[in-house]
């Protein structure tokens, strides 16, 4: 007998859609997918693949926040361990069926290959018996095979998105939410994964970072007045400070940097530093992250107090409020002082002791994170979670943000098949250290050799756990909040694929959006300003080849009185429509240098009217974001901040958050778009006049070519017939 599909009222079967010919041996029950996309799905009674309901049945399970967040990790005897239970649920999952074209099934480790964009093609289905149908389909508006070469692409489009419709799915981006979208800077088939490797803090939890940092800052602030800092007067201020700035701990300096380690802004203390300061104190000089000894990277949402503290700090030191007892004269002790309070703040316990007692006030709850994991464990994912939190604290947090949106009688454990609590990364990354069982539930622990599926650990090292789990390299993928610690050490020692993320996209992919108007007029009049300074060029060099040839003599090369004559008269509209006059009576005074000079004054004053309008729109560029410090992924108007540099090389796919992932399915193929250079600009354009159209095939990219250039602001927000290949 067939298997159905259950679909939401009103809507067209799937079968129906599709118009295919299929009879499955087998076919997992449909799940809903729970998002902010997608809510009318919330209404489905359905049932995950291991039997287990999901989605609103799970909420009438909910418990309170003072429930959840004192439960034990410990499950009913009748309920099987979390390895168990993954490995139950992987037995279920069966591809492999039967169809009127044949046997499809999974593609196995001895029949994999490495398709043309070097991904390895375990995981994919594939057709493991095709029956000949002389090429003959029925499905997204398609007759033939070989339709799909020449289907116009609005059209395929409008097929897949009238299937994905009936069967109740959220549209992707860019038609979706784009602060929900997954970014790809590396393609990544995530059929290939075997194992998913989480972070816990600003990972699968997220904190309110008002509340989080705040109170860090607080017990910070403490610590220093005890030791004698004046502190009187200071309070948290989470806008001093954004994610991927860079101390100089020389200078006492906050800066943002370009990619190639130019500082575009700065701020001393909290005061802003002006142009004129900046180039003075840095000059060409590039920041190099390698001098650890002079410069901080604030990659992590965590060091926002940290920053916060000691810009505020540094506005005593320089009023010589701080005494030379307690810090002698430096920058570089200030930072070291301040490092001290923050770090012992998360050492001695007292901030999340605090956090235990009331997680409702500082964690954020995404209902949508359980589904997602879920999602990833039954499509048969090793699922771990490595954290530096301690086992109290891990236990406590993911109790309360997990367990009230899973299927009774589940519990978060039962989602991993390996936890490592205290992992003490970067070293988890860098060292071979002592591994400890976590034997009961107030985390006390034993020695222990070698770890296994299913354990509860401490401490150990990233080589363990591909020895414990039988995975390596790029099978695994390791997603975190931190740009050293969690992609960049991944990915260079252990050749890992890595996932950021970077909940502040949510918060800079609006202000891009909203700052689109304003950069649009800043790069017009940057426009303006480079025709006027065309002309004012050609001017001044033939000025000087006058001079050169002396006060009778012709200019060094021919330059025609028409030529001057075009200038005078101008050529060419203005954005006004009127053709615009250079103050030149007529060709013959144009050729003299009178007439030459007059019209460089004149030129100068229209390029310095029009610097008065860029200065100040510079400044304000990112405003949305940040006013001090612009966006987070640019530096300048053009270019790529240092952050976003960073994520590109060790951040394979970045995102705002794990729940994100809940409508790319765990069988997604992630394709990078094309990376558009400098000499990309306009070929479009020149092919035309050089080739000539054919048959508009040049029109989609047309776009895409003439970006100013490669900067997240046009990939994050594509115009409407640019490439979408890397956004998901």
């Amino acid at each position: 007998m067939e298997s159905s599909v259950r679909l939401q009222p009103g809507a067209k079967q799937l079968m129906h859609a599709v118009h295919s010919a299929v009879r499955p041996v087998r076919t997992p029950a449909a799940r809903p997918v729970r998002c902010e996309w997608a809510t009318a799905l919330s209404t489905l009674p359905l049932r995950s693949t291991s039997g287990l309901p999901v989605g609103p049945q799970c909420q009438n399970t909910r418990t309170s926040s003072r429930d959840v967040s004192s439960s034990a990790v410990s499950v009913p005897d009748d309920v099987q361990s979390p390895v168990g239970r993954a490995e139950q649920s992987r037995a279920d999952l069966d591809e492999t069926f039967e169809t009127s074209q044949g046997m499809v099934g999974p593609v196995d480790e001895s029949q994999a290959e490495v398709d043309f964009l070097g991904e390895i093609t375990t995981g994919n289905l594939h057709l493991l018996d095709q029956v000949s149908t002389e090429g003959d389909v029925n499905v997204l508006g398609l007759s033939h095979l070989t339709d799909i070469v020449d289907v116009p692409y609005e059209s395929l489009k409008g097929s897949q998105k009238r299937i994905l419709t009936d069967i109740g799915v959220p549209q992707s981006y860019p038609e979706g939410l784009p602060h929900r979208a997954i970014f790809c800077s590396r393609t990544l088939n995530l059929r290939s994964i075997q194992a998913i490797g989480y972070d816990m803090d600003y990972t699968l939890i997220h904190y309110d970072v008002n509340a989080w940092e705040g109170k860090a800052y607080a017990y910070g602030l403490k610590y220093l007045k005890d030791v004698g800092c004046p502190v009187d007067g200071l309070t948290f201020d989470a806008n001093l400070v954004i994610r991927g700035l860079i101390v100089d701990k020389d200078n006492g300096n906050v800066l943002k940097v370009d990619r190639f380690g130019y500082v575009k802004r700065a701020m001393h203390g909290t005061r802003i530093m002006s142009w004129t300061e900046v180039r003075q104190v840095y000059g060409r000089e590039l920041i190099n992250l390698r001098h650890e000894s002079r410069f901080v990277f604030l990659n992590t949402l965590f060091s926002v107090s940290e920053g916060v503290m000691y810009m505020q700090m540094i506005d005593r030191l320089d009023q010589g409020l701080i005494s030379s007892q307690v810090v002698q004269q430096s920058y570089q002790d200030l930072w070291r002082l301040v490092s001290k309070a923050l770090f012992r703040t998360h050492v001695e316990g007292q901030l999340k002791a605090e956090i235990i007692q009331d997680p409702a006030s500082y964690v954020e709850q995404d209902p949508d994170m359980a589904q997602t994991l879920l999602d990833q464990r039954e499509a048969g994912k090793i699922l771990m979670l490595i954290t530096n939190s301690d086992y109290e604290y891990t236990n406590k947090m993911m109790s309360y943000a997990y367990n009230p949106f899973l299927p009774p009688g589940m519990k978060w454990r039962d989602l991993f098949d390996m936890v490592i609590v205290q992992a003490r990364k970067p070293d988890f990354f860098n060292h071979a250290m002592s591994l400890y069982e976590v034997v009961t539930e107030d985390g006390l622990m034993k020695p222990c050799m070698t770890a296994v599926k299913g354990g509860l650990y401490c401490g150990g090292s990233a080589r363990m756990v591909e020895v414990a789990l039988g995975v390596s390299g790029d099978e695994i993928l390791y997603v975190g909040d931190h740009l050293y610690t969690d992609a960049a050490l991944a990915k260079i020692n252990f050749r890992w694929r890595t996932a950021l993320v970077v909940r502040e996209l949510e918060h800079e992919i609006n202000a891009l959006a909203l700052g689109r108007p304003h950069r649009a007029k800043l790069k017009e009049l940057m426009n303006k300003k480079e025709l006027v300074g065309d002309v004012f060029n050609q001017l001044r060099l033939m000025r000087q080849r006058w001079q050169e040839a002396g006060p009778e003599g012709a200019p060094t090369r021919p330059f025609q009185a028409a030529d001057v004559s075009r200038l005078a008269n101008g050529h060419g509209q203005s954005g006004n429509g009127h053709t615009p006059q250079l103050p030149i009576g007529d060709a013959e005074h144009a050729m003299t240098r009178h007439g030459i000079d007059s019209t460089m004054a004149q030129l100068l004053m229209i390029m310095e009217t029009l610097d008065t309008y860029i200065g100040p729109m510079l400044e304000q560029d990112g405003k949305h974001f940040s006013r001090r410090w612009g966006y987070l992924s640019r530096a300048g108007l053009n270019d790529k901040s240092q952050f976003t540099r960073q994520i590109e090389k060790y951040a394979d796919i970045y995102t705002s958050r794990v729940a994100n992932f809940l409508r790319y399915t765990p069988y997604m193929y992630f394709r990078s778009p094309s990376q558009s250079l400098a000499h990309d600009r306009n070929l479009s354009e020149y092919y035309r006049q050089r080739y000539g159209n054919i048959n508009g095939s040049l029109d989609q990219d047309d776009d895409e070519e003439g970006k100013d250039s490669h900067t997240l602001e046009e990939l994050q927000f594509p115009h409407s017939d640019g490439d979408y290949s890397g956004f998901h």
